[in-house]
């Protein structure tokens, strides 16, 4: 499962506990066997305890409005890492997971975010938004290339899931996909929007998983916890590499 959690303040910012219960009560309703968190935070994640193994990037430095990340695994986790996106509050964090005989490299990413809403192409002049978009646009393509780099050479087999911020029509969602499987794709259905900008639903959060896999299943949830919906599939790890 992938899900951004908006630090688990609900739809909006708030500071009302109840958002963070819910979404733990979720969690573990699903039950899901690896758990990719965006926008993490400090909070008690002790209802968690079924997932033995984690790595939450505390870590890091920690500079004001940092966005944090977290993984969750049922499975051991026998190595771990940041790769601290240059001059940015976002990131992506790895796993390498045992399951059985296999290990398998495991990302969380959230690539910076546009910042966009309705209201800017209102308020703000046409020139200026332009280029704010895209400073931000070259910033997820840079940092979409220092994660290929960091994964091209890794001889586990990779799921690469998280908020990318952009869309499936992007080049930054091509330049990460390669000829990975994008679960939604073998089995999803419908629009599959993961986040609504005033009723204009966007598939921005994605599972990307081995060409070897076999994706069993894909849900998309409806669930209003969060500005994201959570997402989560199902594959067989085929002994075959």
């Amino acid at each position: 499962m992938t899900f951004n959690v908006h630090s688990f303040t609900g739809l909006q910012w708030g500071n009302d506990k109840i958002f963070g219960d819910e979404i733990l009560d979720f969690l573990l309703k699903q039950d899901a066997d690896i758990i990719n968190l965006q926008e993490f935070a400090h909070i008690d994640y002790g209802a968690l305890k079924k997932y033995t193994y984690r790595y939450v990037n505390f870590d890091i430095k920690d500079e004001e409005g940092r966005v944090y990340q977290a993984i969750f695994s049922k499975y051991p986790i026998i190595a771990k890492g940041s790769l601290d996106f240059p001059e940015s509050r976002n990131n992506a964090i790895y796993a390498d997971i045992v399951i059985s005989s296999d290990t398998l490299r495991v990302y969380n990413v959230h690539l910076q975010s546009l910042s966009f809403r309705l209201g800017s192409v209102k308020r703000e002049e046409p020139q200026r938004l332009y280029k704010r978009l895209g400073k931000a646009l070259a910033k997820q393509e840079d940092q979409a290339k220092i994660l290929v780099d960091h994964f091209k050479d890794v001889k586990h087999r990779k799921i690469i899931s998280g908020d990318f911020n952009n869309t499936q029509f992007s080049r930054i969602y091509h330049t990460l996909k390669g000829d990975f499987k994008d679960t939604f794709q073998e089995k999803g259905f419908g629009l599959g929007s993961t986040y609504n900008l005033r009723f204009l639903p966007f598939r921005i959060d994605f599972i990307l998983v081995d060409p070897s896999f076999d994706v069993t299943a894909h849900k998309n949830y409806d669930v209003r916890l969060s500005d994201h919906l959570p997402v989560m599939a199902s594959f067989r790890l085929n002994s075959e590499k």
